[in-house]
């Protein structure tokens, strides 16, 4: 920690006005790059709190701010997980919400502070970033700065990669984001006939979302997901808590043709979870709401067509995922979910975030024509 009478001070949030600064000055860093969206302030002050978070709920965490001559020019978070450390056992504190200058003292002093609280609590190891847990946003875009990100995905500078990496960061694992521009037939002819062959069998069936019992149908998602996912970098399951969260999160902007199931032998065995991009339609409110921002929101949600989706997530159990039929599945998903969203004017859409080891994943939809136009890193460091 410096002096406070020195030109670069690090100080630690600790009240609501310090919070509102935390989140406020990203927009200064931003400020000249066109594809940069400002989260909706109300909604990641949420996020940030650990009373309406339950990701956060009894995990110690510590914000700061980088000032310099007095004005902020950087943040970080340091969060130790108890979730990650109780699956993986490595020892091993995140980081997360980074934003810096172009200045390396800054980025040092950030992450000198951070490292040294994970290393107060116990930690060897810092990895990051993730805002705040692996199942939000993660990851440091390398890659496709020219385009805005979809929702629920972090946005960089491409000096971040020099600032992390000068600090004595490495690479721990890339995940790619994947575009494509739907397309009412994106099947070729030869792979459709093994599809058509595959789910021929009578005990897979298909059906969306049903909306009456939205809560449940997350439940079945999420124990999907939690099985699906299991052998992936990183993973950590969602808890009850989490999933009922998740539902009330979701509910205002899903509609049915936005999450599909398959169901094998009269189980969930499949699904997968298409998002409106909000992004898209909140580019020009500044993170602000009030005072008129909150109806315009209404209104491009619900009465004009959302031109951006986005698929954060998709899922075969794992029974299934070494198997043609399961092959089949994911296939037929993500058709009936892209041709769905053409019919009701989505123009662009994309499948984020997949581990670069996920090379199946990867070949299937470049196969359907999807090409990988984004990269995040995830970087680690020994404390």
């Amino acid at each position: 920690m410096l002096d406070k009478t020195a030109a670069l001070e690090i100080r630690a949030v600790e009240t609501p006005d310090d919070l509102k600064t935390f989140i406020r000055m990203a927009n200064d860093i931003y400020a000249d790059d066109p594809n940069y969206v400002a989260p909706l302030e109300y909604e990641l002050l949420a996020r940030l709190d650990a009373e309406k978070n339950p990701s956060l709920k009894g995990r110690p965490l510590k914000r700061w701010i980088a000032y310099k001559n007095g004005a902020p020019a950087g943040r970080i978070q340091a969060l130790v997980n108890k979730a990650h450390l109780d699956r993986h056992n490595d020892g091993t504190g995140h980081f997360g919400f980074f934003e810096s200058i172009d200045d390396q003292a800054v980025a040092h002093e950030l992450f000198t502070t951070a490292s040294g609280w994970l290393k107060s609590q116990g930690m060897a190891k810092i990895l990051g970033p993730f805002n705040n847990c692996i199942n939000e946003e993660t990851g440091l875009l390398v890659s496709g700065f020219d385009t805005p990100p979809y929702v629920m995905m972090p946005h960089g500078r491409p000096y971040y990669t020099r600032l992390l990496e000068t600090e004595g960061f490495h690479k721990a694992v890339d995940m790619h984001a994947l575009q494509y521009v739907p397309r009412p037939q994106l099947m070729p002819e030869k792979r459709q006939r093994f599809i058509d062959k595959a789910l021929s069998n009578p005990k897979v069936s298909f059906r969306t979302i049903n909306m009456s019992d939205f809560n449940a149908d997350i439940h079945r998602v999420i124990r999907i997901f939690n099985d699906a996912w299991s052998d992936n970098w990183g993973f950590i399951p969602f808890t009850e808590e989490q999933i009922e969260h998740m539902a009330k999160e979701l509910r205002p902007i899903i509609s049915p043709h936005n999450v599909v199931f398959c169901d094998y032998d009269g189980e969930p065995a499949a699904f997968a979870l298409v998002l409106p991009d909000v992004n898209n339609i909140t580019r020009d409110f500044g993170g602000k709401l009030l005072p008129f921002n909150w109806a315009k929101l209404i209104w491009r949600l619900k009465l004009q067509p959302v031109p951006r989706a986005r698929m954060p997530l998709m899922g075969v159990v794992r029974k299934l995922q070494r198997k043609p039929v399961g092959t089949a599945i994911a296939y037929k998903m993500i058709t009936m979910a892209q041709e769905a969203n053409v019919s009701r004017g989505v123009l662009h859409s994309e499948l984020s975030w997949i581990l670069e080891s996920n090379e199946s994943m990867l070949s299937m939809l470049l196969d359907m024509g999807a090409e990988i136009y984004k990269t995040y890193r995830m970087y680690e460091k020994p404390l």
